[in-house]
């Protein structure tokens, strides 16, 4: 179906493909060439943190993280079931077990005030996902990771460019991973980055990401050969989509500000719909500092919410619903080895509906959504 009002339309900065042409012309395609370095300086620069590696995905960097932890059979990681399937995937496929938690009714982050309680003698980790670039409650989350000696990776996949405080969303806990996929406010098409904020997983981080062997130590010259050292796999970017990343990154508050427009004019637009109770608007709490990656409303009931997606739909706006609760899938009862309540995150799925946001919407265009929204909901 061809829509007049996309959900999302990738937005070029104009210096994309004069790095491409560069490194075709570099004649270094293959992983970590002269494009993947100066992506991993720009990051570790402006995010303050100790290492950044590219990867194929933010998927592959959320497996590299849980194979640092190196779990044993039994072992457990508290995470939001009210996520995309790769934050629970990286879990199990490392050898553990996730422990789903219910997520905060605003924010749609976990929520810290559940996640002590949730914590067992076999508890490794703790996986907060900052969901629409707003952050998690970190101070609190990290206190209790802290009490309990957890390690903490942020699935900060939609926040790069996001902040707690004065600290970038993805630095704060032990490790964090980021997306570059097609969606994603930065994008190469597909991609994605680890910041390593604990550099006593740095070197080993390495290893697993060059598929097990010390081929970053031979590189910096400080062994004469490389082998096979540890378990790893092949993770990582090649160096076109790493030309293509560098063209985005260095227009990240540009893209962030056009963002924030479009942010602005919905919930400007939206709130008498919001004052009358005929939906909810996103909440970005005091502390936060988002990236603007996502625009939600939460419809009073499912059955409003899928009426009024299949009438934008007809009217040529994609607009789409997010996530099917982990906990309650086949897999996610299966792997989690129980079946659990998780009252908010099943009814938000059922109300939740994302609307069109991208760098360059036209004005014309978002004020249609908000026009068949309001007579809608007004009819």
């Amino acid at each position: 179906m061809t829509f007049t009002v996309p959900f999302n339309r990738p937005y070029l900065t104009g210096h994309e493909l004069d790095y491409v042409a560069q490194a075709i012309q570099n004649g270094d395609l293959s992983g970590d060439g002269p494009f993947t370095q100066q992506c991993c300086e720009l990051l570790e620069e402006r995010l303050g943190t100790q290492r950044v590696l590219l990867t194929p995905s933010c998927t592959a960097a959320l497996e590299i993280s849980m194979l640092l932890l190196e779990l044993g059979e039994g072992d457990e990681v508290i995470l939001p079931s009210f996520t995309f399937v790769s934050t629970a995937n990286a879990v199990v496929l490392a050898g553990g077990i996730p422990v789903f938690v219910d997520v905060d009714p605003e924010t749609l982050n976990l929520d810290s005030t559940q996640v002590e309680a949730a914590i067992t003698d076999r508890t490794r980790a703790i996986i907060p996902v900052h969901y629409a670039g707003v952050g998690c409650e970190m101070d609190a989350l990290m206190a209790i990771a802290e009490k309990h000696e957890l390690v903490v990776v942020e699935d900060a996949a939609q926040a790069l460019n996001s902040f707690y405080g004065d600290r970038a969303l993805g630095t704060i806990g032990n490790l964090g991973t980021f997306s570059f996929h097609q969606t994603k406010n930065f994008s190469c098409g597909e991609g994605g980055a680890l910041c390593i904020n604990d550099e006593t997983f740095v070197e080993r981080a390495e290893v697993i990401r060059e598929k097990g062997t010390n081929r970053s130590q031979f590189l910096k010259g400080h062994v004469d050969k490389y082998t096979w050292v540890d378990l790893g796999s092949s993770y990582l970017q090649g160096e076109l989509a790493a030309a293509f990343l560098f063209g985005q990154l260095g227009s990240m508050d540009v893209i962030t500000e056009m963002r924030q427009r479009c942010y602005e004019t919905y919930k400007q637009q939206l709130t008498p719909l919001a004052d009358g109770n005929l939906l909810q608007l996103p909440v970005i709490p005091a502390e936060c500092q988002s990236n603007y990656h996502l625009f939600h409303i939460l419809l009073p009931t499912q059955e409003k919410r899928d009426a009024l997606l299949k009438h934008l739909n007809s009217q040529g706006i994609h607009a789409v619903f997010h996530y099917i609760p982990l906990h309650s899938s086949p897999a996610g009862i299966r792997l989690s080895g129980k079946a659990v309540s998780l009252p908010i995150t099943e009814s938000i799925s059922k109300r939740l509906l994302r609307l069109p946001i991208y760098p360059n919407l036209e004005p014309e265009l978002q004020q249609q959504v908000v026009d068949e929204i309001t007579t809608f909901l007004g009819s």
